[in-house]
């Protein structure tokens, strides 16, 4: 099937060094490295890579005390990560989906008033296996 992604296989180097960023809390800079990996992918499980890139910009959102784009992004991210089983290129998109669930339920908790008090403690890595480290 052609709209079905491939989760086989390694990740590209584009998406390592996005996903090393994002777990840095380079939030921005994991977008930039996502989009790449995104540009250059052709099979369907590119878009995993855009919903990787929209869950950083939804804790970017939040670094920044943007309450009502955190909650925008946050739904952006949930509908490419919804699309992907549990796991996928070795990432656990099943807890990606729950962190990010349990970070956008705070800042739903602090309101907009309130979102600078988000503790850091939820953000989240995300979790992956790099085949190509050494």
């Amino acid at each position: 099937d052609q709209n079905k992604p491939n989760c086989k296989g390694e990740l590209s180097s584009a998406a390592v060094r996005g996903l090393e960023l994002f777990n840095a809390g380079e939030y921005w800079l994991a977008h930039e490295a996502l989009e790449e990996a995104w540009l250059a992918e052709s099979d369907p499980v590119r878009n995993l890579y855009k919903g990787i890139l929209q869950a950083g910009v939804t804790y970017l959102h939040i670094q920044r005390g943007n309450y009502r784009g955190a909650l925008k992004v946050y739904r952006r991210a949930m509908r490419w990560l919804e699309q992907y089983p549990a796991s996928c290129k070795s990432i656990d998109v099943a807890k990606l989906r729950a962190d990010l669930g349990v970070a956008v339920d705070e800042v739903k908790r602090l309101g907009p008033k309130n979102i600078d008090r988000f503790p850091e403690n939820k953000y989240q890595p995300v979790a992956y296996s790099d085949s190509t480290a050494s």
